[in-house]
């Protein structure tokens, strides 16, 4: 069945669901921020990047497989690396046969860091989102949320199984 879609207006109440989602999304990544650089001295997107190497085979992505990862821009990414290779967190390395290509390989002292931030990071997921929905809701969400989801590596993880970084 084809679904007829009507011309909105700002005061539909479908829009005020997309608002409210916007909201709750900033407000959470906001807390998730500041927890991680007030606990763990590590900014979001840091975590981030050094999450997906920790989760990536042999703990290293190509950066164009990196910047497909991470919720940032690639000239964002690139200043990023930057300053995780100045702290000692990533090295890159060039790719074989790829003149071009690099890697950005996490190191023993980045996974150490990731280690140790993960607990934070966790808490207040769990904090400002998990704990908001019964399991059966947050299920449901999951299966809503799929409908968008282009990468879906987490959608059908079951168990409390630790990945790499975790």
């Amino acid at each position: 069945m084809t679904r007829v879609r009507l011309a909105l207006r700002p005061s539909d109440w479908r829009i005020a669901a997309w608002r409210t989602f916007l909201r709750v999304h900033s407000e959470t990544i906001r807390r998730l921020e500041h927890d991680l650089a007030a606990q763990a001295g590590l900014p979001l997107g840091s975590y981030d990047v050094l999450l997906q190497l920790a989760e990536a085979p042999r703990r290293r992505l190509r950066m164009a497989e990196l910047a497909d990862k991470v919720l940032l821009s690639r000239s964002g990414l690139t200043r990023l690396v930057d300053r995780l290779q100045a702290e000692g967190l990533v090295t890159r390395e060039p790719c074989p046969g790829d003149a071009r290509g690099t890697y950005t390989v996490l190191t023993a002292a980045g996974l150490d860091r990731l280690r140790r931030a993960t607990p934070v990071h966790l808490a207040g997921v769990d904090e400002y989102w998990i704990s908001r929905f019964t399991d059966e809701e947050l299920r449901q969400l999951q299966g809503l949320l799929r409908r968008f989801d282009s990468d879906p590596v987490d959608a059908d993880r079951d168990g409390d199984e630790p990945r790499n970084g975790e």
